[in-house]
């Protein structure tokens, strides 16, 4: 349903936002998105009307001013003078911070409303609970291998609450506490049996035999037994319903031999890593 006061006109400056105005068949409102929403919809690259821009961490009022949106989307992180160039823009600013699937199941349908699309932005919620909740009771009887999983590399970050929702959908025992710093000697004392790597911006081009050499986890549990992986960042790191994807991987790296091969996941070459050592 389409109203007088649904945004026309909508500067995204998080990816997660575009996802969502794709998924629920708005994307013809976007008027401006950063490098990154493209990198994530890559057919916003064919849209003429849909101009690039700064992204939360260094938006410019200027740009956006200059596309005449009236809805502004961002989200964490984001430094406080970004803040104050969205808020000189004049737009209406809907600021994004979600921490649990649930937070995601709310920006979604708060997305959703604001673009008349609400039908879909449920219809979309109640699949992924169903995705999540599907693979939660293939899951519920297996063995639960302690998963570690991280974010960003310098300094290590363990990826947020919402992946370690999903680790425990899949089947999995989250390492650490979600979101916070840690050490390579931290994790090692853990001694996890599964490593998940899913950095922010790297796609999937994370150098999981480096990483172990260097930090010294040869002898990690995981490294030994080649279960260390690379999950595309898109599919744990955007809060959105392109989740599911990272589901999956994430189920078919802590249980691959009940769960296939997914999309987006990559594993550590063991051989050459003995072959190294």
């Amino acid at each position: 349903m389409q109203t007088e006061h649904t945004p026309r006109r909508i500067v995204s400056l998080q990816p997660s936002a575009t996802v969502i105005l794709s998924a629920i068949g708005k994307l013809d409102r976007l008027a401006a998105c950063t490098k990154y929403c493209a990198e994530v919809c890559p057919e916003i690259r064919t849209r003429e009307t849909c101009i690039i821009v700064a992204d939360s961490w260094s938006a410019q009022s200027g740009q956006i001013m200059a596309v005449h949106p009236d809805l502004v989307i961002a989200a964490v992180p984001y430094q406080e003078k970004s803040v104050v160039e969205i808020l000189k823009s004049g737009v209406r600013f809907l600021g994004l911070a979600p921490h649990t699937l649930s937070d995601i199941y709310g920006d979604i349908a708060i997305i959703a409303g604001l673009a008349g699309a609400l039908e879909a932005g449920s219809t979309i919620v109640e699949k992924m609970k169903q995705e999540i909740e599907t693979i939660r009771q293939q899951t519920a009887d297996l063995p639960r291998p302690r998963v570690y999983c991280e974010e960003w590399g310098k300094p290590l970050i363990a990826s947020q609450q919402w992946v370690k929702e999903l680790v425990e959908a899949a089947g999995g025992e989250f390492v650490g506490t979600a979101g916070a710093k840690t050490s390579a000697e931290a994790v090692l004392s853990e001694n996890p049996g599964v490593v998940v790597f899913a950095w922010c911006g790297a796609g999937d081009r994370v150098p999981l035999e480096k990483i172990v050499r260097e930090r010294e986890w040869s002898g990690m549990r995981a490294a030994r037994e080649g279960r260390v992986y690379c999950i595309r960042d898109e599919f744990l790191n955007t809060p959105a319903p392109t989740l599911v994807y990272g589901l999956r991987a994430l189920a078919s790296a802590i249980h691959p031999e009940f769960f296939p091969q997914s999309v987006g996941l990559r594993c550590l070459n063991a051989k050459s890593m003995l072959e190294a050592s």
